[in-house]
């Protein structure tokens, strides 16, 4: 019995002993087992998105910045640079740099906080490209993990939807801000392209000449760049209008001309020939001149050569190879993508003039909007008179910016008309369309988003009025939407790429 007594005495002090293990307190302390609260945040600039994810800032505990760098402007990581992160309070603080990414975008400095109180948290980073600077205010650093636990609580699903940023840095991804904007009342209507003048020009022989062609497979449509040789007119062999001998004796009469103006010049300096004299000789000079210099301008091999004006596309090639054809005759037209009008039409009662049309917008071969004043385009006209047989306004508009739209081709238009109103609005891009429902994703934060559901008003382009669901200042997914909404329905959320 004595025996049995004492084994019970131990086994009581064993399990007070695990009892007070299981109690025991973490040097800062705080409990162990208490995990210390995490924190992120989204800050967008002009140029960058940051998304950071750190451990509450504890005095003495070392916090490893999990911070995420976009590019916005085309949605990829940065992948060059550093990034320093400070904690100010006043005139002092601390800081610490990484001199490079841990992997593309994700930069991973350490903080060890020395005092608690509320501090500015500042990133600063420095790529090859460009240099940001990027301010959290009211960041606290707290004394232990309790006191963080109590101010900051435990972690909940917030039911959004998880879209990693290495996922969004793998895909066609892009975001923009929800605006206060003008919306017009539009007309939508059609547009045809049309040449626009100066945007054709026509290569004509300049010489007499057999046409032989100097890039293989020459046809309608093919590229050319400014000064590129096309095709040369050669005389040689013929009986009658040979440019070489023809420039031979341009060249005799240009050098015969010459010396006697030369000898004549003297004359009249010395004023021994009078002035309509030398005058009549001076003119001679100058036809022989103008017409040697014109009949060897873009000669080469004694062939004509004939070059492109400018950048752009063959329109049409009106002779074939081998070609006899004499001085004047079109040989080839050469066009630009870089200007066209475009022509549209409307009826008369929707009274257009050219102080009430405040914008036309074109839909592009990629299913874009575009303006007409992109690229510094214009409207250039409005009608003003309609015929029987077509009974329509027709308005011209020059578009600067490059069209690989063949010309003639038709394509949607809208043409904005009296005055806007100011209302919420977002790229025509970010809505999904469900038979006729409509929604978007907005983004909470750098990995955080919501599928919501918005009505929409007037279409401008590339903009869409929002009557209902979102707020200025609020971020949409403008491309990409797709893979967060199938994501959404996926039910289980991927493992981050990275360490949080």
């Amino acid at each position: 019995m004595k025996y049995i007594l004492i084994m019970l005495a131990f086994l009581a002090m064993s399990c007070n002993n695990k009892a007070e293990d299981a109690h025991a307190h973490n040097p800062d302390g705080s409990h162990a087992g208490e995990e210390i609260p995490r924190l992120n945040h989204t800050i967008w600039t002009d140029q960058t998105e940051l998304f950071v994810e750190f451990p509450a800032l504890i005095v003495g505990n070392p916090s490893s910045f999990a911070a995420h760098f976009t590019v916005l402007n085309k949605h990829q990581p940065v992948r060059e640079g550093s990034v320093t992160v400070s904690l100010i309070k006043g005139d002092k603080g601390i800081r610490n740099t990484a001199e490079a990414p841990l992997s593309p975008g994700i930069f991973s400095p350490t903080i060890q906080p020395k005092e608690v109180g509320n501090y500015q948290l500042v990133f600063e980073m420095k790529t090859p490209d460009y240099s940001d600077k990027i301010t959290i205010d009211d960041v606290t650093v707290y004394a232990n993990t309790d006191e963080a636990i109590k101010a900051l609580g435990a972690a909940e699903d917030d039911g959004s939807i998880s879209f990693l940023k290495e996922q969004a840095w793998k895909i066609d991804f892009q975001t923009a801000p929800v605006v206060s904007g003008k919306i017009y009342d539009v007309i939508n209507t059609s547009g045809v392209w049309m040449p626009s003048p100066g945007s054709v020009k026509s290569l004509a022989a300049k010489s007499n000449g057999v046409v032989d062609f100097k890039v293989n497979n020459l046809t309608e449509g093919t590229a050319v760049k400014k000064g590129q040789l096309l095709m040369s007119l050669n005389s040689q062999g013929l009986a009658t209008n040979n440019l070489s001998t023809d420039i031979a004796s341009a060249k005799a009469k240009y050098q015969q001309a010459k010396s006697e103006y030369d000898r004549k010049k003297e004359l009249y300096d010395s004023k021994i020939v009078p002035k309509a004299e030398f005058e009549k000789v001076e003119s001679n000079f100058d036809i022989a001149k103008a017409n040697y210099q014109s009949l060897t301008s873009g000669v080469s091999g004694g062939s004509k050569q004939i070059r492109a004006p400018f950048d752009g596309f063959v329109k049409s090639i009106n002779v074939s190879n081998g070609d006899y054809v004499a001085q004047g005759m079109a040989l080839v037209a050469i066009g630009t993508h870089q200007s066209k009008v475009l022509k549209t039409q409307l009826a008369p009662n929707y009274g257009l003039t050219m102080e009430n049309v405040q914008g036309i917008w074109y839909q592009t071969s990629d299913g874009q909007w575009a303006n007409v004043t992109d690229s510094e385009g214009k409207i250039l006209s409005i009608g003003k008179d309609v015929a029987r047989e077509n009974p329509l306004i027709s308005v011209f508009a020059q578009v600067n910016a490059v069209v690989d739209m063949p010309e003639g081709s038709l394509m949607p238009v809208q043409i904005a008309m009296g005055n806007a109103t100011q209302n919420t609005t977002i790229p025509v891009n970010g809505l999904l369309e469900d038979y006729g429902s409509y929604s978007v994703i907005v983004q909470f934060s750098g990995e955080s988003f919501e599928r919501r559901p918005v009505k929409i008003g007037k279409r401008n382009g590339e903009n869409v009025e929002i009557l209902q669901g979102l707020q200025v200042g609020e971020v949409v997914v403008t491309a990409g939407a797709y893979q967060v909404k199938m994501a959404s329905m996926s039910g289980s959320t991927p493992a981050h790429g990275h360490e949080h």
